[in-house]
């Protein structure tokens, strides 16, 4: 009795896995995706717009008890975006660490991802961004250095305030990121983060991305938090909805030649009051974009 109950129980999930197949060919049939290709994913990262992330002491410092626990709030979050990037139809997701003093926990990856970090990360390593990925994510991140509701906001460097600006626009590093990403015609497809951050992202990239709020910014380090169980179902349901989206979203390119412009505080100096420096370039290819 036992045996027939445990091969109708196969049988159902069979049958609902097959459904799941149904369903998802349909969708990408009617979105003019192929089914036979591969669905390559590359997820880039960031700790500052993680669920329960608002102050610079869970982010500078590694390996503090704060900093532990913000990585653990990150495993979580990424977790819950790699099952749903895998569900919506993925066939392969690379995942980079791109906080400045790392964030992943081995132990706590969802299996169906490959995961890189550490420093440096040589390029031609088979995880660099390229042509054959479909789709861009920017996990995890926050909006540019002077954003009045942008929870630890910062363009590149918290501490010396650098900020940027590309052909006359004020920019940061979702632009940074996304623009690169456009020299090698892939797409950004969804951007999580706080409130103003994903503000930033429509601005910039338009409404076809998927984006999803992981708290709201009240200054640089004070939020209005969202329970972690609501966060997570908001990112699993994102990251499968974002694989649909692939379609409409575009390649993300500055005009060429890109001028260029950084300020940052000169933090080499014991002064109280450091100077401001301005520095200028144009950028040929568009890639050197972070300094002259």
């Amino acid at each position: 009795m036992k045996k027939k109950s445990e091969n109708l129980n196969v049988k159902i999930l069979s049958k609902r896995e097959s459904l799941k197949k149904i369903i998802a060919v349909s969708i990408f049939l009617v979105l003019g995706i192929s089914v036979s290709a591969q669905i390559k994913i590359y997820v880039e990262t960031d700790l500052e717009g993680v669920s329960g992330v608002y102050k610079f002491e869970q982010t500078r410092t590694k390996d503090t008890p704060l900093n532990i626990q913000a990585c653990e709030y990150f495993m979580e979050d990424l977790a819950a975006v790699v099952r749903g990037l895998r569900d919506g139809g993925a066939t392969e997701i690379i995942i980079v660490d791109g906080h400045g003093s790392q964030v992943m926990i081995p132990h706590l990856m969802e299996p169906g991802a490959k995961y890189v970090t550490g420093k440096p990360k040589t390029l031609g390593e088979g995880w660099r961004l390229d042509r054959t990925f479909s789709g861009l994510v920017m996990f995890g991140y926050h909006a540019m250095m002077g954003t009045p509701d942008g929870v630890l906001c910062h363009t590149q460097d918290s501490k010396a305030e650098n900020r940027y600006w590309y052909n006359g626009v004020e920019s940061g590093e979702l632009v940074q990121g996304v623009s690169r990403a456009g020299l090698e015609g892939v797409p950004l497809i969804m951007v999580t983060g706080d409130v103003a951050t994903c503000r930033e992202a429509v601005r910039f990239f338009g409404n076809e991305i998927v984006t999803v709020a992981t708290k709201q910014g009240i200054s640089r380090e004070a939020a209005v938090l969202y329970p972690f169980e609501e966060t997570r179902k908001a990112l699993y349901e994102g990251a499968k909805k974002a694989i649909l989206v692939i379609p409409q979203c575009k390649p993300y390119t500055l005009q060429l030649p890109v001028k260029c412009k950084m300020e940052y505080l000169d933090l080499k100096t014991e002064s109280p009051n450091p100077e401001r420096i301005t520095k200028e370039w144009v950028s040929i290819d568009g890639k050197n974009l972070l300094a002259p």
